[in-house]
């Protein structure tokens, strides 16, 4: 079964959460068996076409841009695919890309689409760019061969809106590493941000508006705490929001720029605590991996946060400083304790990769 993977900047190692998602699932889909080409966006990967862990990545051409390079990026990769991967699937990532699943089909492609979060509620997004998001969703329902969706809330939601679709709408959520950063020491904290081990609060996103981070600065000064503020991440283009943003940078609060590999892990691992105030998710894998890691969360409480299921204590109000900064300041107070194992049977790669490679195996043997 050979699958054309479109919507993704691209793969290892790049900052996101469809990025994370598929580094994640298709090395482990090739071991069943699947043949994955993914076509990655040029700015993002540094190699025309390479290997990674048995996926093959070719690099298209994509223009930069906050907002023409998903949709250009979408429409070029489709006809690439069609013209030079021949794919038995292709499989389109998020609502964005997913506008174009009736050129995918028009061109004799079968589709799946994996619906990572109602897009249309980020805050970056001018009132037209919303409407053309649901209507990508609306196309990757409608015309899609099946979609699986991150969030068991959305799922419902979707379910409901599409009733004559739903059967072909299913619950696939993100998973977690087992034992993430189990043997990473603290050796592995970056040299060049001077932290001690659990004397740290830790944020990872990319610097927009719906990420939360400029809630989570002033919660974090308002509260007082010894502990640093650190905040991994960066802008994918680099707008008024991110340069604000940085200007409060200091000392206590450190913008410590994209990390990866054993950096990463171990910045989870000997954090005190993870904090996500996000307005917009699919389902978080950095929150999942917090979790795994070991490390306390607080989330705030949207619906995406919440299909996780953490304790009542790691939630507070989206937008509200003042309830993060409490419990910023009475950490001590909180029930934050998690049962890893269960969270790892229900958020779990292996099983999450099984699902796809079997839902997309039907696709694939099912006739027009």
């Amino acid at each position: 079964m050979k699958i054309c993977a479109i919507g993704l900047r691209g793969i290892p190692d790049v900052m996101g959460g469809i990025e994370s998602h598929c580094q994640q699932l298709y090395p482990k889909m090739v071991r069943q068996g699947a043949e994955i080409t993914v076509l990655a966006r040029s700015p993002y990967v540094s190699q025309k076409r390479y290997s990674y862990e048995g996926v093959e990545v070719i690099s298209v051409w994509a223009l930069r841009h906050k907002l023409l390079e998903t949709f250009l990026h979408t429409f070029i990769a489709i006809v690439y695919a069609r013209l030079f991967v021949r794919p038995d699937i292709v499989h389109l990532h998020a609502i964005g890309p997913a506008l174009f699943t009736p050129l995918a089909r028009m061109l004799g492609m079968k589709v799946m689409v994996t619906h990572h979060g109602a897009d249309y509620d980020r805050q970056k997004w001018s009132p037209f760019a919303k409407k053309v998001l649901r209507f990508g969703e609306k196309m990757g329902i409608m015309y899609g061969n099946a979609v699986l969706v991150v969030g068991r809330t959305l799922t419902e939601h979707l379910k409901l809106r599409f009733p004559n679709e739903s059967d072909k709408v299913r619950y696939v959520p993100n998973g977690m590493l087992p034992k993430f950063a189990e043997d990473v020491s603290d050796s592995f904290l970056p040299k060049d941000l001077y932290l001690q081990p659990y004397n740290y609060v830790l944020a990872v996103g990319r610097l927009v508006p719906e990420k939360g981070f400029h809630d989570l600065v002033q919660a974090y000064n308002k509260a007082g705490i010894a502990e640093r503020l650190v905040i991994v991440g960066d802008a994918d283009h680099v707008d008024e929001y991110a340069s604000t943003l940085l200007a409060k940078g200091n000392e206590k609060v450190i913008f410590a720029g994209r990390r990866s590999g054993n950096e990463l892990h171990a910045l989870f691992k000997y954090a005190t605590l993870f904090v996500l105030p996000s307005y917009h998710e699919g389902l978080p894998i950095v929150a999942l991996e917090a979790i795994s890691a070991g490390t306390p969360v607080i989330l705030s409480d949207i619906f995406p946060n919440k299909d996780i299921e953490a304790k009542s204590d790691s939630y507070f109000p989206v937008g509200n400083i003042d309830k993060l900064s409490t419990k910023l300041s009475r950490l001590a107070s909180l029930d934050l304790k998690l049962d890893q194992q269960s969270f790892l049977a229900r958020f779990d790669w292996g099983n999450i990769a099984e699902t796809t490679d079997s839902t997309m195996r039907i696709i694939a043997k099912d006739k027009e």
